[in-house]
């Protein structure tokens, strides 16, 4: 490994080593598809990470081309990206994506098959060129109401959750991609969404032992190569500081208590919970003094002067004395621990990405025959209209991917036809638009959404025949000729309801 000596407020930032360690601790973004100027100039002068959103993403030809272009520039330069699977794909933005996510999985409980999908999903984004994942979701989601984590959850049970974390944990590392399993420590018992507020969890510290670092032992104890942060506000632990900036949570509870000796990410700086209330220069020299290694920044603001911001912000706080110098360079040196991780050689084997994905999403399918008159449901011969009841997406799922089940409906039925409705007069339009054919009512969180309850009545009182296919949480009680819960609207979670309907 090459050192640099540590330099002067005058030195030649490429050679000076203070300034190099700031850079290295930066996990930036970018717009378009191929690296702008700036960025190879920034990996040259010491950036070691780059992460990789929807936007960035094409195909998957381009983005090894992509990643390509960045390692021409410096070999070992971690490559990030959000790819859970299920509802929150970057790699498969545009389509879907072809693995069911974590609520499926832990619909099915079957620890072998969480490994193998985590593995085969890890072995697709290696062969683009990603070596780091910002996934798994560790949080229990003792919150059903919560905005942004739900069916990126396991579940609702600490222990469940624990081992599936474990075990994708295995699987994704087995393919020599890093997992790094978030947002310690859980995010499950929320009501806010981080995005766009501070959120806060009331539990007492032994509630959040049991329930919401049992998940994060697991992760540990399998090995992961990073953990994510949470911006949320935990009393019981720290009453003044979020966990990203918390030194009892990071350094005392995480590094310590915990044992945890890998590379420690924040979530994204620029979400509201952050820069809302220190703004990111503030919150990246806070984060770095609590424990953190690596600043997560470029959902959001994706340009050269934010990484110039940051870089000087976490310079001068050194300058100062705010932040230790050795506190910056033992981060610094996490990131270059974990890259070379990366360059591992990784195991190559298993089924296609196709076939797992679709097997799990298959055996995740909640089903509930609700025919009337005893009788068993007929699958349908003729094409159908969907009815889309659509919400608002949260950030992190973003409005990009298509969900649902009518492209899959189509290809098995064709003349399917489809709509998205929202708002008080859903299923009025739908209930019009649908004319005589046979309904497909598509929802998403209904228990989250009243308006889209009282769509489904209309639906059920005018045609009661119509099919419901529940594509987020199933907490509402199943009704419908059939009622098909998903737990998750992965595109390959939309094909099986769809061979269900169809009866292939």
């Amino acid at each position: 490994m090459t050192t640099f000596a540590r330099g002067t407020a005058g030195s030649n930032p490429a050679k000076d080593g203070l300034t190099r360690d700031a850079l290295t601790v930066l996990q930036p973004g970018f717009t378009g598809t191929t690296a702008p100027d700036w960025l190879l100039r920034r990996l040259g002068e010491g950036l070691a990470s780059v992460g990789l959103f929807g936007r960035n993403i094409a195909s998957p030809e381009q983005l090894a081309s992509l990643t390509a272009q960045l390692r021409t520039e410096r070999a070992d330069v971690l490559v990030a990206i959000d790819e859970e699977g299920g509802d929150v794909t970057r790699l498969e933005v545009r389509t879907g994506s072809s693995f069911p996510g974590n609520n499926a999985l832990g619909a099915v409980d079957d620890v072998s098959l969480t490994r193998e999908v985590a593995a085969e999903l890890g072995r697709r984004l290696a062969a683009c060129g990603v070596n780091l994942n910002w996934a798994p979701s560790a949080d229990v989601n003792s919150n059903p109401s919560n905005p942004v984590i739900g069916v990126r959850s396991f579940g609702a049970d600490p222990d469940l959750v624990a081992r599936h974390t474990a075990a994708y944990v295995t699987g994704l590392q087995s393919a020599g991609v890093a997992a790094c399993t978030k947002h310690f420590p859980g995010h499950g018992d929320t009501a806010v969404d981080s995005h766009h507020a501070l959120p806060r969890i009331d539990a007492r510290a032994p509630v959040l032992s049991a329930r919401e670092l049992t998940p994060f032992r697991a992760a540990i104890g399998a090995g992961t190569r990073a953990l994510m942060t949470a911006h949320i506000l935990v009393p019981a632990l720290d009453p003044d500081h979020p966990a990203t900036l918390s030194r009892r949570i990071l350094t005392d509870l995480l590094r310590g208590e915990l044992g945890y000796d890998g590379l420690i990410v924040t979530d994204g700086m620029e979400m509201r919970a952050i820069a809302g209330t220190y703004g990111i220069e503030r919150g990246s020299v806070l984060a770095l003094a609590a424990g953190a290694d690596a600043i997560c920044v470029g959902g959001g603001l994706a340009d050269d002067e934010t990484v110039r911001r940051l870089r000087d912000a976490l310079v001068s706080a050194v300058r100062s004395g705010e932040l230790p110098e050795s506190r910056l360079a033992d981060a610094a040196e996490r990131v270059r621990s974990l890259a070379r991780w990366t360059t591992a050689d990784a195991a190559d084997d298993g089924l296609s990405g196709e076939d797992i994905g679709l097997r799990a999403a298959r055996r995740a399918l909640g089903i509930t025959d609700g025919s009337t008159g005893g009788g068993s449901f007929t699958p349908l011969t003729e094409a159908p209209y969907v009815a889309a009841l659509t919400p608002v997406a949260n950030i992190a799922v973003g409005d990009e991917t298509p969900w649902g089940v009518a492209a899959e409906l189509a290809r098995l039925l064709p003349g399917t036809e489809t709509g998205s409705y929202a708002g008080d007069d859903a299923g009025t339009a739908a209930l019009t638009a649908a004319g005589p054919r046979r309904i497909v009512a598509v929802v998403r969180d209904e228990h989250r959404h009243p308006w889209m309850a009282t769509a489904l009545d209309t639906l059920l009182a005018a045609r009661p025949d119509t099919i419901i296919v529940e594509m987020g949480l199933p907490q509402s009680t199943p009704r419908g000729a059939l009622h098909i819960a998903t737990h998750g609207a992965a595109r390959v979670c939309g094909r099986a309801a769809a061979e269900v309907i169809a009866g292939v």
